[in-house]
Order: C-alpha cells, then sequence, then structure tokens
C-alpha cells in the first residue's frame, strides 16, 4: 500500500469518525462488553474517552466545514479570487501545505 494511499485512507477515517454511525458502533461496542460480563470501571473510563473524543471530532468537523463554506462564499464573491481554492479543501493535508506555499510565493 501506498503513502498516499494511506494517507487518503486516515483522512476519510477522520470524516468517518464525524458520522453519527460512529456513535452507535462506540454503543453497540460497549453493550457487547456489557453482555460478556467485562465492562468494568476500565471498560467504562475507555468508552466515556471514546464518546468524548467523537463529540470533539464532530464538533471541529462541523466549525471547518461551516468556515470553508464561508471561505467558499467569500472567494465566489471577490472578482480577483482564485475559484480554484474552493476545491483545495478536498486535497489530502500535505497537499494543502504545498499549495499554501505556493501561493506565498506567488504574492
Amino acid at each position: 500500500m501506498s503513502l498516499s494511499a494511506v494517507r487518503h485512507y486516515l483522512t476519510s477515517l477522520g470524516v468517518a469518525t464525524t458520522n453519527p454511525l460512529a456513535f452507535a458502533v462506540v454503543g453497540i461496542y460497549g453493550i457487547s462488553w456489557w453482555l460478556f460480563g467485562q465492562l468494568d470501571l476500565h471498560g467504562i473510563a475507555t468508552l466515556a474517552t471514546w464518546f468524548m473524543t467523537l463529540v470533539i471530532q464532530r464538533a471541529e468537523h462541523r466549525d471547518t466545514q461551516a468556515i470553508h463554506a464561508k471561505l467558499d462564499e467569500l472567494l465566489h464573491a471577490t472578482a480577483n479570487a482564485r475559484n480554484s481554492l474552493t476545491r483545495v479543501d478536498d486535497a489530502e493535508p500535505e497537499e494543502i501545505e504545498t499549495a499554501r506555499k505556493q501561493m506565498r510565493q506567488d504574492d
């Protein structure tokens, strides 16, 4: 598996954790622990940590999406803006950094 494929997979996994179904997965995992008698204080703490991680990830993703929507609107409203920048959020983080460095050099 190439490094590019791993990066893409990790980005996709991060986006998937913002889906409400991720909460169901943690819930099913917790129920299975409970049914098999393995749910102790350590397990409860682990499930609480996973749950809070998903809550934080979802809030961060929502905020990021809102910021991107606002920036896209500003780019579309500005006559001299490069519309190609509205699609940069679809790229991998390393590609975005490369694009930012290129934009800084162009200025």
